[in-house]
């Protein structure tokens, strides 16, 4: 009997030897041919699931999002079913910043795809709704969380678009070796500061 096949496996190994190859070696030596070995397959089977450079990358763009959101998962699960939205947003937040090493590998790697997606729209395409749903999640955060919604001293939706912005620019001087993660990690607790109030707890 022919030994049944796991394409999604198949296809998660090869995007795994793509995030290798981009991480210790830089984008530009991803190629299917390097992608192939990395994996130790053939480049005829790295074809078969990847007809293009760019769905390789759109796929591992996608293998990154998906360990996040796993990463994401385990942290929040200890605040329970109904957490209070500052402590959603720190715990999740602070998961996404690399302040370990596999967290930096997978960072290096994500923001080496997006550098790549700037000068490709219809490959960046692929990230708009993921993107816009984010911001959706976190406006609803600070709408539902913040006493300073009331009153007007905060608008969550700009304010979501400035707290994730923080988030991605901590990442990045986080992976350069500018800041040591208790840095990044004040940072990010002083921007929570602004939108949700000094917290008591500190």
């Amino acid at each position: 009997m022919p030994k049944r096949v796991d394409h999604r496996e198949r296809r998660a190994l090869i995007a795994d030897a793509l995030m290798r190859v981009a991480a210790e070696q830089g984008l530009e030596a991803v190629s299917l041919r390097h992608v192939a070995a990395a994996a130790e397959v053939s480049p005829g089977m790295v074809q078969h699931y990847f007809r293009t450079r760019d769905e390789m990358m759109v796929f591992a763009l996608a293998v990154v999002r998906e360990r996040n959101e796993e990463r994401v998962r385990r942290a929040v699960e200890p605040l329970g079913a109904t957490p209070a939205p500052r402590a959603l947003l720190r715990a999740m937040l602070a998961e996404l910043l690399p302040l370990d090493e596999e967290r930096r590998a997978d960072g290096r790697v994500a923001l080496a795809f997006l550098a790549y997606t700037a000068v490709r729209p219809a490959v960046a395409a692929a990230l708009h709704d993921e993107t816009a749903a984010l911001l959706a999640f976190v406006a609803g955060q600070i709408a539902a969380g913040s006493p300073l919604v009331a009153d007007g001293r905060v608008d969550p939706e700009r304010s979501a678009v400035g707290l994730l912005a923080v988030m991605e620019g901590l990442g990045i001087y986080v992976l350069g070796g500018h800041y040591p993660p208790e840095t990044a990690l004040a940072a990010l607790d002083a921007q929570l500061d602004l939108i949700f109030g000094a917290d008591p707890a500190r």
